[in-house]
């Protein structure tokens, strides 16, 4: 191939070098013979190809330059175009089907070369060495049994202490399983290893190949998993069970998560055992059967346990979303579709002979891969749990603390599926040897393209949350410290919120359309797709926003200002031109007030004008009280101020209170009495409570004192009422109807007045 290649460039080389000379060569001599024809030899030295090229002339180099482009051409003309998806599946297909019709054509046989492994099996060893074989193996065990057995009594202690239940002592629960799953690792860990250096010493290379698969995939195997089943399901410990299921299905899948265990070991055992004796599994396809059985007895376990598998995934946590109960009752069938999916990913990997993912597949990796499948939902329920006793306690008290608390609750579970996920994946790709960060880093074929996308929504992902849940907690705390305002009062002029707590909700927004725009486009970019006109797009849409709202653009600067200047906060109660209420809620262009009345006022920030705050920092209250203009003012300032003193050592008021309520003396008169100011000083919030109990103590320290309030009254003089008690019933019927036409008309003054 090297001489090939030198000699078509040196025959390049010459023909362009030579191109002018050979023009003026053909105008000389006119219709000249057509070259001579050279057949260059397969096999040439470089020095055969130089002097072959310094003999031939001008013609032949071209003519032999032009058949060697001509039979480059060809060959790749003779590449076999690509399939269409519609052909490639039904080339699948059809290769599934003659995998299955082989399968049945081999059933016959299956019997036959079992025995005919067997058999192999005894000729290698002979009945000494069968005998020398099993009788050693089974000593091995007995010694890495007893080992096992000495590190138990050895590590028993750890396991003395036993938590009540795993409800009300989570980490005593967790605590005392994690310990008792360690001593039956190690011990297991003692069991084989112990097991493999006695084997060691009484067996030889051969007779521990075949050994050492029997003892860790029909023994070891097993084992662990029990161990992995006991630790999940406590079926003998209901109380310090960890997962949300009965004693009953708790035991049921214990028993059959051990026979699966069981199954898988036999399966992958035996298929070795074959292979090591002359059987290999493409001539008796005893895999086909033993897989299937497996992935049948898993979908069996599903749809029995049905019921125990969706309380299990729906866990104990009261704040499930309508997300979590789809999820577990879906679970059992999701666990049917996995199995039957693996059945097939297998199948097609038989049909289509990829011996790579083949040989990863007969190391379990399938099994590992189903096993992490099934295992997701089951790490999101652990997850719940954990964020359900682990989480930080709620922050204050009232209906903010608890939408902020569960808000938290769902961050933190969140992340943890992210990260989950991740690790599930990166599982997988260690049982099929793949190696994910290589993939990633050279990022120039789809799969790492695809990769790379998906890292960079993760991260984006979760730095969306880790904002929310930042600006979550403090915004708990900010609006929790603020709820003070009266809601039975039915007034305005409520205490706000502190300006974090006005101003994080719209940093949460910006945050996350900021991260969401930022890694988004960075996960299109990794994709391949060029950026740039998006950015050009976003650029262009940008002014014509600004040119075609205006008005937009005004309310939105308008509300930055506002902001800046700490106008006001979410929570206080203010007046915009007339329009007063509470506000409730801010958004980048406008402002809500609620009316204590209950009306929402939408108000853009352009359109104010001018904003009377009336619940900043403190807030002065005067109330008027009517009396008899009899009424000693010094006897009503003392009242006053004795119920001042009173209020400041109520536990329920003192805190409300910035001034004490005292007496302004007399503020005026009218027709009726004599009009006595009083006021007092409390924080934004408080007053109208105070107020109330101001007005209830007045009346009752009035009564005691023989104070009346004044009120309205009609006096009708009469001539001669001396003697009234001569007046006939006529006449005192006359007197009423004229006093209550006086009255009438008196009211009516004062409406006009009002």
């Amino acid at each position: 191939m090297f001489q090939f290649t030198r000699l078509l460039l040196a025959l390049a080389a010459l023909a362009f070098l030579t191109l002018p000379a050979f023009a003026q060569d053909t105008a000389a001599s006119g219709d000249a013979a057509a070259p001579s024809t050279v057949v260059v030899p397969e096999d040439l030295t470089p020095e055969q190809v130089d002097d072959l090229v310094a003999r031939m002339s001008d013609d032949q180099v071209r003519a032999l330059l032009l058949e060697r482009l001509d039979a480059v051409a060809a060959k790749q003309d003779e590449v076999e175009p690509k399939k269409g998806l519609i052909a490639s599946l039904i080339d699948t297909a059809r290769a599934m089907v003659a995998s299955w019709l082989d399968v049945i054509r081999k059933v016959p046989s299956l019997i036959s070369l079992q025995a005919e492994a067997f058999a192999n099996f005894g000729a290698t060893f002979g009945a000494a060495g069968l005998g020398k074989l099993f009788g050693f193996t089974f000593l091995a065990l007995a010694i890495g049994y007893a080992a096992e057995k000495a590190v138990g009594l050895w590590t028993r202690r750890w396991t003395r202490a036993v938590p009540g239940d795993a409800e009300s002592d989570l980490r005593g629960a967790v605590s005392f399983l994690f310990r008792r799953f360690c001593r039956e690792i190690l011990g297991l860990i003692v069991f084989y290893y112990v097991l493999i250096f006695v084997g060691r010493q009484l067996l030889d290379e051969q007779q521990i190949a075949f050994a050492a698969p029997f003892v860790f995939y029909m023994i070891w195997f097993p084992r662990l998993g029990a161990a992995i089943s006991r630790f999940v399901l406590a079926p003998e410990r209901s109380s310090l069970r960890l997962v949300n299921v009965d004693d009953q299905w708790a035991k049921y899948l214990h028993r059959n998560l051990i026979g699966l265990f069981l199954l898988i070991g036999f399966t992958l055992f035996i298929l070795r055992f074959n292979n090591l004796n002359g059987v290999p599994m493409a001539e008796m396809r005893l895999g086909f059967w033993l897989n299937t059985s497996i992935h049948i007895y898993i979908g069996l376990i599903a749809w029995t346990a049905r019921k125990g598998l969706s309380d299990m995934m729906r866990g104990t946590d009261p704040d499930r979303t309508e997300f979590d109960e789809r999820v577990a009752d879906f679970y059992p069938y999701f666990a049917i579709g996995v199995s039957a999916v693996m059945w097939l990913v297998i199948e097609y990997l038989a049909a289509t002979d990829n011996a790579t993912l083949l040989a990863a597949a007969a190391g379990g990796a399938h099994f590992i891969t189903m096993f992490w499948l099934l295992m997701a939902p089951a790490i999101d329920t652990l997850i719940r749990g954990l964020v359900r006793h682990l989480q930080p306690p709620m922050i204050g008290s009232g209906p903010v603390a608890e939408r902020a608390h569960k808000a938290t609750k769902r961050s933190y579970i969140r992340i943890g599926r992210v990260v989950a996920g991740v690790f599930v994946i990166l599982m997988i790709a260690n049982a099929w040897d793949i190696d994910l960060r290589n993939i990633a880093g050279a990022g120039t074929d789809a799969g790492g393209k695809v990769i790379q996308f998906f890292m960079i929504i993760a991260i984006g992902y979760i730095l969306n949350e880790v904002v929310s849940l930042w600006i979550n907690r403090r915004l708990a705390q900010e609006q929790t410290a603020a709820q003070t305002q009266d809601e039975e009062a039915g007034e305005g002029g409520g205490a706000g919120g502190s300006r974090l707590a006005t101003v994080l909700p719209l940093l949460r927004v910006t945050a996350q359309v900021g991260i969401a725009v930022i890694f988004g486009l960075l996960a299109l970019g990794a994709l391949g797709l060029d950026i740039t006109p998006l950015l050009a797009g976003a650029g262009i849409l940008g002014l014509a926003i600004g040119f075609g709202a205006q008005k937009l653009v005004s309310d939105i600067v308008g509300g930055i200002f506002f902001l800046i200047d700490d106008a006001f906060r979410v929570g206080e109660y203010v007046d915009v031109g007339g329009t007063a209420g509470t506000v409730e809620k801010i958004s980048i262009r406008s402002m809500q007030l609620r009316h204590h009345r209950g009306a929402v006022h939408t108000i853009p920030y352009g359109e104010i004008q001018k904003l009377t705050n009336y619940s900043r920092d403190w807030v002065i209250m005067k109330l008027k009280f009517t009396v008899p203009f009899d009424t000693d003012p010094n006897k009503v300032k003392k009242i006053f101020k004795k119920i001042g003193a009173e209020m400041m050592e109520d536990p329920i008021h003192k805190d409300g209170f910035l001034q004490p309520f005292k007496s302004q003396g007399v503020f005026d008169f009218d027709d009726v009495g004599m009009i006595i100011r009083g006021k007092f000083m409390a924080k934004p919030g408080t007053q109208f409570t105070i107020r109330k109990e101001i007005y209830n103590r007045v009346k009752r320290a009035f009564n005691e004192a023989g104070i009346d309030f004044a009120r309205r009254e009609v006096r009708v003089a009469i001539p001669g009422l001396d003697e009234a008690e001569h007046l006939s019933e006529e006449q005192k019927a006359a007197i009423g109807a004229a006093a209550g036409e006086a009255a009438a008309q008196q009211a009516e003054q004062q409406e006009g007045k009002k």
